[in-house]
């Protein structure tokens, strides 16, 4: 192992002395060479930083709408529910509300991203198509 240690290190002190062998010209182009790799990395680097912060701050963006779309969900399920208290004082009741809250949940479950809000109208509009239906036979 001390062997193999010692070859490595001869090894780099050849590549050593190729570097001061060298003329100055060939010295002076790799060092060129190099601060142009760090300046690439570093503008690389800013720019991933930038892309980040986008990123973050439309996350934060989602996640305010989401929270509020959700919370809309809710009022509106609760609405619903006083609505239909209201329209039918006998036990029937109990079946378009546990549908509503199914409904709520797949609601809610929807909002996950952004496609789905187009899923969430459909759906509030086939259980309002639903519940007029059974207004009308009531």
């Amino acid at each position: 192992e001390v062997q193999k240690l010692n070859q490595q290190l001869e090894e780099k002190n050849g590549e050593i002395q190729q570097m001061i062998n060298q003329p100055p010209y060939e010295k002076e182009r790799e060092i060129l060479r190099l601060q142009k790799t760090l300046a690439e990395r570093e503008k690389a680097q800013a720019t991933s930083d930038v892309l980040c912060r986008s990123l973050t701050d439309e996350t934060h963006q989602l996640q305010r709408k989401l929270a509020s779309t959700a919370e809309m969900c809710q009022h509106l399920a609760k609405c619903l529910e006083e609505k239909q208290r209201k329209e039918k004082g006998n036990s029937d009741d109990q079946i378009p509300t546990e549908r509503s809250n199914q409904v709520l949940l797949q609601l809610l479950c929807l909002l996950d991203n952004e496609t789905s809000l187009q899923a969430l109208i459909c759906n509030l509009q086939e259980e309002n198509r639903m519940l007029k239906q059974k207004v009308a036979h009531v």
